[in-house]
């Protein structure tokens, strides 16, 4: 894995934004994937967590597989062509739009991210079939009215749009601000909108996982908040939850193919409909 994973184009001001000495999630989340974009500091923490938590990459590999099959079933099943992804995350194999414009290349996206080695992987990101578009802006989750603003220049917003939120909402530690940033961005966006979250659980069940986000916690950066399955729910609220409602990521309308994966992972997930 590379030593240096910041492009050699990325601007000196980007540049100097990456803290290569401290873990940082998005990275240690690429490495779990089997990404390049990371650092050794990122690997030895990624592996000090995957031994407090052998499951861990199971937890990233459902997620990322839980967001393909509701952008396909976004797209396939529901007509929707705009999506507003909010904390994109480093690329990778299946990025949004990938997904999306696989089935309907007009479709449209928009990332959000304020992870300077993500806006240095923007190009990444910024590919698109003829007929579509993709942007990126970069910006916190809490800056609502800038992510809208901007993205009402690549997407209609009178039109319906899927708001992603995976495994951002964690990065909020008050419960009720999670709960407004989501209803801010969903207030927006027009019935026939969508809401995809995913988020890490606490659960009595799985004390391991605690072991490890505590671990993160102290060595990490940002810092990361686990929510109980009811809780996540609550995110959802004044939406209409699709079936199978909040559950692992895993379970969510799994597909044949996709090898195999624990029932019960610690990222749950959901997608609801806006009326």
């Amino acid at each position: 894995m590379t030593e240096n994973p910041a492009p050699a184009s990325t601007p000196d001001h980007v540049r100097e934004r990456i803290n290569t000495a401290q873990p940082h999630t998005a990275r240690i989340w690429n490495y779990w994937l089997g990404g390049k974009d990371n650092y050794p500091v990122d690997r030895e923490v990624g592996d000090q967590i995957r031994a407090l938590h052998p499951g861990i990459g199971d937890y990233a590999l459902a997620d990322r597989l839980f967001l393909g099959r509701a952008v396909r079933h976004l797209v396939a099943d529901r007509g929707v062509r705009q999506f507003l992804d909010v904390g994109t995350g480093l690329p990778t194999a299946d990025n949004t739009h990938e997904v999306a414009q696989r089935l309907a290349p007009e479709a449209r996206i928009v990332y959000v991210d304020n992870d300077p080695l993500v806006l240095a992987h923007a190009r990444a990101l910024l590919t698109s079939a003829p007929e579509g578009r993709t942007d990126y802006l970069d910006a916190d989750l809490r800056d609502t009215g800038a992510i809208l603003e901007h993205a009402a220049k690549t997407l209609d917003l009178t039109q319906p749009v899927a708001l992603m939120l995976l495994g951002v909402v964690i990065f909020i530690p008050d419960e009720n601000e999670a709960i407004r940033l989501v209803r801010d961005l969903m207030r927006e966006l027009p019935a026939g909108s969508h809401l995809v979250l995913s988020h890490t659980i606490t659960s009595p069940a799985m004390p391991d996982v605690d072991a490890a986000v505590a671990f993160w916690n102290e060595h990490g950066t940002p810092r990361l908040t686990q929510r109980t399955p009811d809780q996540i729910a609550r995110l959802f609220e004044g939406l209409e939850l699709l079936e199978p409602g909040v559950v692992s990521c895993s379970r969510w309308r799994p597909e044949t193919g996709e090898g195999a994966l624990p029932a019960e992972v610690a990222m749950y997930g959901g997608v609801a409909l806006k009326r």
